[in-house]
């Protein structure tokens, strides 16, 4: 019981960075499920995959309820939206199939290099912590980086808000708008990612609570909670200043780190 108190707390702030960061869950998700799966032994060996299935399912719920929310406030802007939407379905596809061919410990690593990585980015390059001119997404960056952050973002759980925000920072909106715009892109990502990791999990036999790699109890706790947090973040937190946002936005980067480095 105690570790399902620490995954409704999880998944209370998953639903605060979801509306506030565009996060869809990942970032807080997958290191707790993580853990949590390696500490109770449910899924031995499968603790990665489990944690990322799981994310990505809770995803859709989360992602969809945001993307309502700031649909209702007038932050969506479709040139920032559908230029990216199908190369990213493609490519969640691809990252589903491979996430089912590496191995726990790999995927492990590959989430904690990629958080670095971004981390690095947005304070070392221009563009993210002060805003850069506006300029239109072009057809290489839509079909390439589009497909490579559907790929990405589905072999490691993470929704792609954290390629979306700062691909779009850089082009010149405001950090209300790139993390409005994450989670209606992250929606190809949860929705072809759950159903490609319940389908590649389904001859695992980790047990009557799973559907394929999903937890289904575990997703039913962060769902929850999620919304819960979505509701304080909506009603309680202030709007942020842009700078204030794009530095906050670094912090929870390095917070995630740690957390999914811990041993």
């Amino acid at each position: 019981m105690d570790y399902f108190i620490v995954i409704a707390m999880a998944g209370f702030a998953t639903g605060i960075t979801t509306l506030l960061f565009g996060f869809g869950g990942g970032f807080v998700v997958v290191p707790f499920v993580y853990h949590f799966v390696n500490a109770t032994g449910v899924g031995e060996g499968n603790g990665m995959r489990v944690a990322v299935a799981t994310s990505t399912a809770v995803m859709i719920l989360n992602a969809g309820y945001a993307t309502y929310t700031n649909w209702r406030r007038g932050h969506l802007h479709s040139e920032a939206l559908t230029p990216l939407l199908v190369p990213i379905g493609v490519g969640a596809a691809l990252g589903a199939g491979l996430a089912d061919l590496l191995g726990d410990s790999l995927l492990r690593i590959l989430f904690s290099l990629y958080l670095a990585g971004t981390l690095l980015d947005g304070l070392l390059r221009k563009g993210f912590l002060g805003k850069s001119a506006p300029r239109s997404i072009g057809p290489a960056t839509r079909w390439a980086g589009g497909a490579l952050i559907g790929a990405i973002a589905t072999l490691l759980g993470v929704g792609g808000s954290v390629m979306t925000v700062p691909l779009l920072r850089r082009h010149g909106y405001d950090m209300k708008y790139c993390v409005s715009a994450a989670n209606p892109l992250s929606m190809p990502v949860a929705i072809v990612g759950t159903v490609m990791y319940a389908w590649l999990g389904q001859d695992q036999s980790l047990g009557a609570e799973y559907l394929g790699y999903v937890n289904t109890r575990i997703f039913g706790v962060l769902v929850i909670a999620g919304v819960a947090g979505m509701l304080f973040a909506k009603h309680c937190i202030p709007a942020i200043n842009d700078r204030l946002h794009a530095r906050a936005y670094l912090l929870l980067l390095l917070l995630m780190l740690i957390v999914s480095v811990w041993p």
